[in-house]
C-alpha cells in the first residue's frame, strides 16, 4: 500500500498552512506514522526557514532536475521528514510544478503520510497539488476573504479532481467566528485553532508548547486524520469528536462555568 497524501491548501496567504503542516506532521510522527512534509510553495517556500533547519538541496532543484528527490529529504523536528524549498526568484522560474506528481508518488511508495504545504492563490502551482491528493484540508482564519478564497479553492480541487474532507479554522478568538466558517463554507469544520501569538513564536508548537489550546487542537486534528487513514469517513470524525465543535451552550454558561471549561476555548482541551 501506499502512503495518504495530505495537500493542505486555502488561497488565502498567511492563513497558517505551513504551520498546520508542520504541528500535524509532527503529532502524526509522534504517533508512530512515517511522516514527509513537502513545501511545495514554489513562489514562497518558508517551510525550512520556520523552522530553522538547514538543507543542501530543494524541492526547487528535482522539479528543474537537477537533482533526485532522495537528495532533498531533511530531518526535522520530532523526527518529520522535509523536503524544503528555495526562496530564490531564479529557482522558482525553473521550477516545473508538473514534475511533482512524480516526487509525490516517490514519496507516497516511501512514506505512511505525505503532507504537501501548499502556495497563496489559484495559480498553476498551487492547483497541481490538489489533484495529486487522496484528502485536501482546507485552511482559513476568521477573515472573510481568507473564508471565501477557501471556497474558491474547494472548487478548484474539485476541477481536478481532489476531494476535499474538511476545513481547518486557525486563528479563532470567539464563538461567531466558528459559526460564519461552518455557514459559508461547506465542507465539515474539523479543527478550531485558537488564537496564541506567544506559543506560535517558537513552532512546532505541539513540541515547544505541547500544553497550549492550540496544540491541543492540532493533536486532536491528527487524531481525526489518522482516522482518514484507517478508511473511515470524515462523517464519523464530526460525529465522534464533537467537543471540537461548538455545542451552542458557550453563550449561556456563567463565568464560572467559562473558567472551568474555557469558553470557546474548551473546545481545544486534551
Amino acid at each position: 500500500m501506499t502512503g495518504h497524501v495530505f495537500t493542505i491548501a486555502g488561497g488565502k496567504g498567511g492563513v497558517g498552512k505551513t504551520t498546520t503542516a508542520v504541528n500535524v506532521g509532527v503529532a502524526m510522527e509522534d504517533a508512530g506514522y512515517d511522516v514527509v512534509i513537502v513545501d511545495a510553495d514554489l513562489g514562497m517556500a518558508n517551510l525550512a526557514a520556520m523552522l530553522g533547519v538547514d538543507h543542501e538541496t530543494s524541492l526547487h532543484e528535482v522539479l528543474a532536475e537537477r537533482a533526485a528527490i532522495s537528495d532533498t529529504l531533511t530531518e526535522g523536528p520530532g523526527g518529520v521528514t522535509l523536503v524544503p524549498g528555495e526562496q530564490s526568484l531564479e529557482a522558482f522560474a525553473d521550477a516545473d510544478p508538473a514534475k511533482l506528481r512524480k516526487v509525490i508518488k516517490t514519496l507516497a511508495n516511501a512514506y505512511d503520510v505525505v503532507l504537501i504545504d501548499t502556495g497563496a492563490g489559484l495559480s498553476h502551482e498551487a492547483t497541481v497539488p490538489l489533484g495529486l491528493a487522496d484528502s485536501v484540508l482546507l485552511v482559513t482564519t476568521p477573515d472573510s476573504v481568507a473564508i471565501g478564497d477557501a471556497g474558491k479553492t474547494a472548487q478548484l480541487a474539485q476541477r481536478v479532481d481532489g476531494e476535499v474532507i474538511g476545513t481547518i479554522l486557525t486563528r479563532a478568538e470567539e464563538q461567531s467566528e466558528i459559526d460564519e466558517v461552518e455557514r459559508e463554507v461547506e465542507f465539515p469544520l474539523l479543527a478550531v485553532i485558537p488564537e496564541d501569538s506567544e506559543a506560535t513564536t517558537n513552532e512546532p508548537l505541539v513540541l515547544n508548547f505541547p500544553d497550549s489550546a492550540a496544540a491541543h487542537a492540532y493533536r486532536h486534528l491528527s487524531t481525526a486524520l489518522e482516522r482518514v487513514l484507517k478508511g473511515e469517513a470524515v462523517e464519523t470524525i464530526v460525529e465522534e469528536e464533537t467537543e471540537w465543535f461548538p455545542s451552542g451552550d458557550e453563550e449561556e454558561t456563567s463565568d464560572d462555568d467559562e473558567d472551568s471549561s474555557g469558553g470557546v476555548l474548551g473546545l481545544f482541551g486534551g
